[in-house]
């Protein structure tokens, strides 16, 4: 199945220049999204996935999929501010200033071996921000997974610099 058409592009938004890609659409589409979730799952049935850490926000949803069929666990990388409980966080650099992602503190064992999973990967700054993340809660990163890569911004090759093998489903 050809995932392509079934993401909306949006030209100008969330400014003039850029085209944004809505998995939306995607989502809204049964056995689209079902076979979205699992190409991104094949490349990692093999591989004893302890742990899925999807990306805030679009990627909880391609993430608790991914997890379900992997039965893995859930933990969610939240922005700042958003946990109940004490928690780690990593900074990342934006166009126009710092964010800063985080985790629970105790959400990831030493040594759990952790699918990272978001939408999109454009530049790769939460991607790599989550990877460096992970690592300091001692889990070992076993991959990265992503609906949609921009390959001209080069994220992937930024997050496989890290040493983190990277699937993504399109690109545009």
């Amino acid at each position: 199945m050809d995932l392509r058409p079934l993401i909306r592009t949006i030209p100008d938004f969330p400014r003039e220049g850029v085209m944004f890609r809505d998995i939306t659409t995607l989502f809204a589409h049964g056995a689209g999204f079902a076979h979205a979730v699992d190409r991104m799952t094949a490349p990692f049935t093999e591989s004893a996935i302890d742990v899925v850490a999807a990306i805030e926000a679009r990627g909880f949803i391609p993430g608790g999929a991914v997890a379900r069929q992997l039965q893995a666990a859930f933990v969610a990388i939240r922005k700042k501010g958003k946990l109940p409980r004490p928690a780690i966080g990593e900074d990342y650099e934006l166009e126009y200033g710092i964010d800063r992602i985080e985790i629970h503190h105790d959400a990831v064992r030493e040594g759990a071996r952790v699918l990272v999973v978001d939408d999109l990967i454009a530049t790769g700054g939460t991607a790599m921000a989550a990877v460096r993340l992970l690592r300091r809660a001692n889990a070992n990163i076993v991959g990265a997974s992503f609906v949609i890569d921009l390959p001209a911004l080069g994220g992937a090759d930024r997050v496989r610099q890290l040493g983190v093998p990277c699937h993504s489903l399109v690109s545009f």
